[in-house]
């Protein structure tokens, strides 16, 4: 099987970043938080997207 250096560095990088928080959920979520509010800049907002009305289906 083909190994990606890349994927494979992303793997690693994330499992370094887990094993920080003791892989707890909750803490890398806090971390993350707390890490948008010092960098506000890196973060991407879309406007909505309008629903779009669905057509009934015609009884046959």
């Amino acid at each position: 099987m083909f190994e990606d250096p890349i994927v494979e560095e992303v793997r690693r990088v994330r499992q370094e970043y887990a094993k920080r928080f003791n892989y707890d959920l909750h803490a890398i979520a806090a971390d993350l938080r707390k890490q948008e509010q010092h960098h506000p800049e890196r973060l991407v907002s879309f406007p909505p997207k309008p629903l779009h009305k669905r057509r009934r289906a015609r009884a046959s």
